[in-house]
């Protein structure tokens, strides 16, 4: 499976971005597929994840309520639809699948947990 993640960009805090996550090959119903994040200096960060399958979400406690994550299982595309953007949200943020996502375990919050990543792409937030 390769992923490729696209819609960075820079915007001005308290606007949107919309980040796609294409994936290439199959992505079978037992996967999940994650957001993550990067900030200079700081290690890489769980953002939202979602199940191939049923499409249950999950979100970091920083991004609940502002970001959400969505799939086409037909286009084999994750979305990650971000508002109410924050300077400290500007970070590289990455996909990944995971092919043995369980939506009930806390790992699904580890990047150790995940099998595929595409390249990230960057957001930058302006104050």
């Amino acid at each position: 499976v390769q992923l490729q993640a696209y819609g960075g960009g820079l915007v001005q805090a308290g606007g949107s971005l919309r980040l796609s996550c294409s994936a290439s090959g199959r992505i079978f119903s037992n996967y999940g597929m994650g957001w993550f994040r990067q900030a200079p200096e700081k290690e890489r960060e769980f953002v939202a994840s979602i199940s191939w399958s049923l499409g249950n979400t999950y979100y970091a406690v920083s991004v609940k309520g502002r970001f959400t994550i969505s799939r086409d299982t037909a286009r084999n595309t994750v979305y990650l639809q971000m508002n109410g953007l924050k300077p400290e949200d500007t970070a590289v943020y990455y996909c990944a699948a995971d092919r043995t996502y369980n939506r009930f375990s806390s790992a699904n919050t580890r990047p150790t947990q995940y099998d595929y990543w595409g390249h990230g792409t960057h957001v930058t937030v302006s104050s």
